[in-house]
């Protein structure tokens, strides 16, 4: 990572490698109804697909259906062959650009069964400066608000999912600690995706536009050797 933070005793166990599809599946999710293809109940305007155009290079896309609906890329650990789960005590660092389009919801998030799940970001451009950093687990969570997030920018991520407090980094900068943490037996699946908002609680897209992108040039997880 190009931002220095703490020491740490941990050591990579996932460097993400979107390509894989052992390591990643692409276009479904038990986090949407039946698995997808679309989640309307969500707020989204989502209709995922396996595409690797969508999701395989780390750029992650969204397009323009006849019918309203959005071609979505989304990818999970979930149901992968090698079924890569984060546990309690993980590290989750990453590095994205922000979409610039009305509309796009990038998350990089965790799931599994029904739940467990923990945002390390969720965006919306309307909100241009702002990041929402959730632990739905413990029903924590946090707008985090800065001049270095903004639509199109890079922006350096690190969360601790830790058992007794869950904390996020932003730019080498911690800026919550939620002092609920997930539980020492916590463990869940990576999601990384953009859904499209249809329009109740953030501006659908504008008209004229048919395509969307987030990009996720580097993800990995540490784990303590301890």
């Amino acid at each position: 990572m190009s931002v220095p933070y703490p020491p740490s005793p941990d050591e990579p166990i996932l460097a993400a490698d979107f390509g894989s599809p052992s390591q990643w599946v692409a276009g479904r999710s038990w986090a949407y109804p039946d698995g997808g293809p679309v989640n309307p109940l969500d707020n989204k305007l989502d209709h995922l697909v396996d595409d690797p155009a969508y999701c395989r290079s780390g750029v992650f896309r969204a397009t323009r259906r006849p019918d309203g609906l959005w071609d979505s890329g989304l990818l999970t650990t979930e149901g992968s062959e090698e079924g890569f789960e984060v546990r309690a005590g993980d590290v989750l660092e990453a590095r994205v650009r922000l979409p610039s389009e009305t509309g796009a919801w990038p998350a990089i998030w965790t799931w599994r069964d029904g739940g467990q799940e923990v945002d390390v970001f969720e965006y919306h451009p309307d909100n241009p400066d702002l990041l929402e950093l959730s632990n739905r687990v413990r029903g924590t969570h946090h707008y985090h608000r800065s001049p270095d997030v903004r639509p199109g920018e890079w922006v350096e991520l690190r969360t601790e999912f830790g058992a007794r407090s869950v904390v996020w980094w932003v730019n080498g900068t911690e800026v919550f600690a939620d002092g609920r943490g997930v539980g020492r037996s916590w463990h869940a699946c990576l999601i990384v995706n953009l859904s499209v908002c249809a329009g109740r609680y953030h501006p659908a897209p504008d008209p004229g536009t048919t395509e969307m992108s987030f990009e996720v040039a580097e993800l990995r997880v540490l784990r303590s050797r301890r």
